[in-house]
């Protein structure tokens, strides 16, 4: 079960990375064993760049940073991508006790079959429903890469589709 929100229908991607972040804490609260990354920005004083930062659901090591900081006349992409498979190797390693998998975002390392796209083939392989976030422009490269797996998740059908999905399983 891969479930995905529309940044369109949430306000953004900061505000579906809230609603993923809501849902996983009361999820975990009630006993399941939600994993995955979920991201937070801090927008800097001096300038317009952020901090992106993810933090890695079921593990005790710190947040990862994924951005770089390339001075406030840089235009290019801050990600790091070495940091965000760092991530990404870190979500993995949480799989075996995974009940729900939650990421924050399908984006342009996913597109190219980087960054938590073998998270995703791995959670897929154990028949554990995903939940990730989706932005406009990336929404044509998703439904490529999910085909009909993937089903649009409005945010509030968010806690019926996490319920349907933690559901126990016939063997």
């Amino acid at each position: 079960m891969l479930g995905w929100l529309d940044h369109a229908e949430t306000g953004g991607g900061a505000a579906a990375h809230a609603l993923m972040r809501d849902l996983a804490a009361r999820l975990s609260a009630s006993g399941v064993a939600v994993r995955g990354a979920l991201q937070t920005s801090e927008t800097a004083a001096d300038d317009c760049h952020c901090e992106m930062t993810l933090h890695i659901l079921g593990d005790d090591g710190p947040d990862v940073v994924i951005s770089q900081d390339l001075g406030a006349e840089a235009r290019g992409c801050r990600l790091d991508s070495g940091a965000l498979e760092l991530a990404a190797q870190r979500v993995l390693d949480t799989l075996p006790d995974a009940e729900l998998l939650i990421l924050n975002k399908f984006g342009k390392q996913e597109i190219f079959g980087r960054g938590m796209v073998a998270v995703i083939a791995a959670a897929m392989d154990r028949d554990l429903p995903v939940l990730i976030s989706v932005a406009p422009q990336q929404k044509a490269e998703f439904a490529e890469f999910a085909g009909e797996l993937a089903t649009k998740v409005k945010p509030g059908d968010l806690a019926a589709w996490a319920a349907r999905a933690t559901q126990p399983r016939a063997a």
